[in-house]
C-alpha cells in the first residue's frame, strides 16, 4: 500500500525499474537483486526472495517497512541507522549484516550490499540492493576475512557458558563515512581491510595479542583469555597513535581518529547482550566524552563491578519482561509570576526486590545505547506518560507534561510517526506534550531533529533543551533547533541567592532565550530565597524541591488533581 509521504509511482518510472533490475540481475552471480524507487518507495524484488522471505510479491511500496519487521531485534538498529542515511542523504553506499525471519520462521543472515542512483541534479531517485542469504559463513565478514559481529556474539556467548575470564575491546573510527565521501568506496574497503591486517597481525613474544572480528561498519573488537587490560590498553595506545600520525593505505597518508571501550568478562551470571550493552557504552563515552581515550567499563557509581553488572543485566530482563519494575513518577513545574501549577516532567524510576531502588543515572546512560531504550524502554516511558497525563487534564485543561527523549530515540527515522502514533492511540493532545531534550542531541543529525520537530509541532507538540548551559554545545543547539523553552541547569542556581556571578549567568541565560524566542524554567529551586531571586529575572517557570520533590503518579493525582 503506498504510504502517506510518497505519490503514487508512475508507468514510466515503473518501466525505469523493470530496465535498472534487469541491468543488474545479469551480473549479480549468485546473490537475489532488489530495486527502489526513492522518491515514490516502490520497488521490484527477486521471485526468489519474495519465496525464501514471504514478501508480499515482486513489485511493492514500503518493502522498507515490510521488510524491517522480520529483521531480529537485536539487529534492527544496524537496520535503521543504514536505512536512515540511504533515505536521508548521508551515505551513497552500504555493505552490511543482519538476521531476517524467512517463511519456516527461522532467521537467516543476510550479506547486504547496495548503492544510491542520483540522477541529473544530484538528486537520490534509486536505490540498488543485492541480498546473498545464506551463501557465506555466517560468522564470517566477506571483505576482510575476519569473525563477524555475530561470530562474536557466538564466542562471547561460549565465554560466558564455559566461565572463561576474558578481556574485551570496541574500538572504531570516527567519521569514517568522510573517508568513502572524499577518497571513494573502493578506497574506503581498503582502509577497513589495512586496519583489520594491522590488528589480525598484532602480536606479543607470547603469539597473537586477541582474536580480532569485524563489528558493524568501521568498528572491531579485540577478545582475549591470555592477556590483562593492561596489555591490552597499551596496544590500543600504540595502534591508535600509528593510525594518527604514520597510517599509509595505497601510498595515501591518513590520519584517523581512533575510539576504544574495554570491559572485563568475570561474572558469568549475565547475558552477552548485557556485556555488549556495557561495552557499548564505555565504546561511547571514548568517542564522545573522553576524545578516544580507551574507557574501561568500570564501577564508577556504585559497588563493585559484578554487582553493577548485574544490575544491568536485571534492569534488561526487566525491560524485556514489559518493563516490570519501572514506573513514572512526576515533579510539578510552577508559573514563576503566580507560582500556580504549570505541568510536570515525567521521571522514570526502577525499583528491583534484591537491588531496592536503582537511581536512573546508575543506568539510563548504558542503557541508552542499547536497542532497549528506543525499541522499548523509551516507547513505554512516552505511552505510560500519556496515558498517566490526561488525568492531569481533567482540573488543569493547559497542562504540560514534559517527557525526557534520549538522543537514540531521536535518530530513529521513524521517531516522530511514533509519537504520533502515540498521541492518537492514548487520545493526549499534542498540544499538551513537551518533549526534553538534552546536549547529547548533538550525536544526531540537526537536519533530522529539526525535521522531527516541525513534523511533531504540526500537532502542537513543543520541544525544550534541558541542562542549558552545562555543555559546548548548548548555544549551538539553540540556534540550529526550535526551541520552545530552555532548562537552566540546577548547578548554575546553588547559591543564586549569595552569588552575584551566578546571577549574572541567569540575566545572561534568559537574554540569549529572550533572543531566540524562548520561554525559560530555572530547575534546582530549594528555597525560598532561592525563589525570590530567580524571579527577578524574566523566567517563566520554575521546578525544585522546594515545590516538591518527584513524586508518585498517585501521589501526584491526589496533590494536585483531587
Amino acid at each position: 500500500m503506498n504510504g502517506p509521504e510518497y505519490p503514487p509511482i508512475t508507468e514510466e518510472r515503473k518501466k525505469r525499474i523493470d530496465t535498472l533490475y534487469e541491468s543488474y540481475s545479469v551480473v549479480a552471480d549468485d546473490a537475489y537483486v532488489y530495486v527502489c524507487d526513492l522518491r515514490h518507495d516502490y520497488s521490484r524484488w527477486n521471485p526468489e526472495l519474495v519465496r525464501y522471505f514471504d514478501m508480499p510479491g515482486e513489485y511493492m511500496y514500503n518493502a522498507a517497512g515490510i521488510w524491517s519487521s522480520k529483521i531480529h531485534p537485536d539487529d534492527k538498529s544496524i537496520y535503521d541507522s543504514n536505512l536512515e542515511r540511504i533515505f536521508h542523504g548521508n551515505i551513497t553506499n552500504c555493505d552490511f549484516t543482519y538476521r531476517v525471519m524467512d517463511r519456516r520462521q527461522r532467521y537467516s543472515v543476510v550479506a547486504v550490499k547496495g548503492t544510491v542512483l542520483l540522477d541529473a541534479d544530484g538528486m537520490r531517485c534509486y536505490f540498488i540492493g543485492i541480498i546473498k542469504p545464506n551463501r557465506l559463513k555466517n560468522d564470517r565478514d566477506n571483505f576482510t576475512g575476519l569473525r563477524n559481529q555475530y561470530g562474536f556474539f557466538e564466542d562471547l556467548v561460549k565465554i560466558i557458558e564455559n566461565k572463561k575470564e576474558s578481556n574485551i575491546i570496541m574500538m572504531g573510527i570516527s567519521r569514517f563515512g568522510q573517508i568513502n565521501e572524499i577518497y571513494g568506496y573502493d578506497f574506503g574497503n581498503r582502509v577497513l581491510l589495512e586496519i583489520s591486517k594491522l590488528l589480525r597481525n598484532n602480536v606479543t613474544d607470547n603469539g597473537s595479542l586477541a582474536d580480532v572480528y569485524r563489528l558493524d561498519g568501521a568498528r572491531f573488537a579485540l577478545v582475549t583469555d591470555k592477556f590483562s587490560m593492561d596489555i591490552l590498553e597499551k596496544s590500543y595506545n600504540w595502534i591508535q597513535s600509528l593510525l594518527l600520525g604514520d597510517f599509509k593505505v595505497n601510498g595515501r597518508r591518513l590520519s584517523l581518529k581512533l575510539n576504544g571501550g574495554g570491559i572485563s568478562v568475570n561474572n558469568f551470571d549475565i547475558s552477552d547482550k548485557t556485556v555488549y550493552s556495557c561495552l557499548s557504552y564505555a565504546y561511547h563515552v571514548s568517542k564522545n566524552e573522553r576524545k578516544g581515550e580507551l574507557t574501561i567499563f568500570k564501577n564508577d557509581l556504585d559497588g563493585t563491578d559484578l554487582q553493577r553488572l548485574e544490575k544491568i543485566d536485571r534492569i534488561r530482563e526487566s525491560i524485556n519482561s514489559g518493563c516490570k519494575g519501572f514506573e513514572l513518577f512526576y515533579q510539578p513545574i510552577m508559573f514563576a509570576d503566580s507560582e500556580t501549577l504549570k505541568g510536570a516532567e515525567a521521571l522514570i524510576r526502577y525499583t528491583d526486590d534484591t537491588y531496592g531502588i536503582v537511581p536512573p543515572d546508575h543506568f539510563i546512560p548504558i542503557i541508552e545505547n542499547d536497542r532497549l531504550f528506543p525499541d522499548t524502554l523509551g516507547r513505554w516511558i512516552l505511552k505510560t506518560a500519556m496515558g498517566q497525563g490526561k488525568e492531569f487534564l481533567d482540573k488543569y485543561p493547559d497542562f504540560r507534561l514534559n517527557v525526557n527523549l534520549s538522543y537514540a530515540q531521536l535518530e530513529r527515522a521513524d521517531f516522530a510517526d511514533i509519537v504520533l502514533g502515540m498521541l492518537e492511540d492514548t487520545g493526549f493532545p499534542g498540544e499538551n506534550l513537551c518533549l526534553e531534550i538534552t546536549e547529547r542531541c548533538r550525536l544526531v543529525d540537526m537536519r533530522h531533529i529539526k525535521n522531527v520537530m516541525i513534523k511533531l509541532r504540526e500537532k502542537g507538540v513543543f520541544f525544550a533543551l534541558d541542562d542549558f548551559g552545562t555543555g559546548f554545545s548548548s548555544m549551538n543547539i539553540l540556534k540550529s533547533l526550535p526551541l520552545d523553552t530552555i532548562k537552566i541547569d540546577r548547578g548554575f542556581v546553588l547559591n543564586v541567592d549569595k552569588d552575584e556571578k551566578e546571577q549574572k549567568l541567569v540575566s545572561y541565560f534568559t537574554s540569549i532565550a529572550s533572543l531566540f524566542g524562548s520561554d525559560v524554567c530555572v530547575e534546582g529551586i530549594e528555597t525560598s530565597d532561592m525563589k525570590e531571586t530567580v524571579r527577578r529575572f524574566p523566567v517563566n517557570s520554575l521546578q525544585g524541591y522546594y515545590y516538591s520533590k518527584p513524586v508518585s503518579y498517585d501521589i501526584f493525582l491526589k496533590t494536585y488533581c483531587i
